[in-house]
């Protein structure tokens, strides 16, 4: 017995042995680690880039909620000038929200099924005027120094 005793105890002392020689190691390469002077510059430039794609995130969401704010008003003022039988001025609504549409094949097909006919040929119709106006206007703003 006292030979397993022996063993135990020698087994215990080489594990404890290894587990101070493994917190050495860690903590002699942590310190060369945080020594290094390309550490601190890799660091800055990884926060720098963190804050950057955030930023954009946020510029991205909030260009996002505005689009879908201005799509929303668009199509409540349509419907409000449709339903005081005014078809120019919803036209005109209606198809700035199809401008600004994420899908606006799929919101035609609804128009088409949900408009009288007169009211969705005068958008058809409409709809190429504004699309060259849009065009027109983003060439503008491209060619524009500022």
């Amino acid at each position: 017995m006292p030979c397993v005793r022996t063993l135990l105890y020698l087994l215990a002392a080489l594990g404890a042995c290894g587990a101070v020689a493994f917190l050495g190691y860690c903590v002699y390469f942590d310190q060369k680690r945080r020594d290094d002077p390309e550490l601190k510059r890799r660091l800055r430039d990884s926060e720098a880039e963190q804050q950057k794609k955030a930023k954009e995130q946020g510029v991205q969401s909030l260009k996002n909620e505005k689009l879908q704010e201005f799509f929303l008003q668009e199509m409540q003022m349509g419907e409000l000038w449709l339903s005081r039988g005014e078809p120019r001025m919803g036209v005109e609504h209606l198809s700035n929200a199809i401008l600004v549409c994420g899908q606006p094949q799929k919101l035609l097909q609804v128009f088409k099924q949900t408009l009288p006919p007169m009211v969705f040929d005068m958008l058809m119709r409409k709809l190429p005027l504004v699309c060259q106006a849009e065009m027109n206007e983003q060439e503008c703003l491209e060619d524009d120094p500022e």
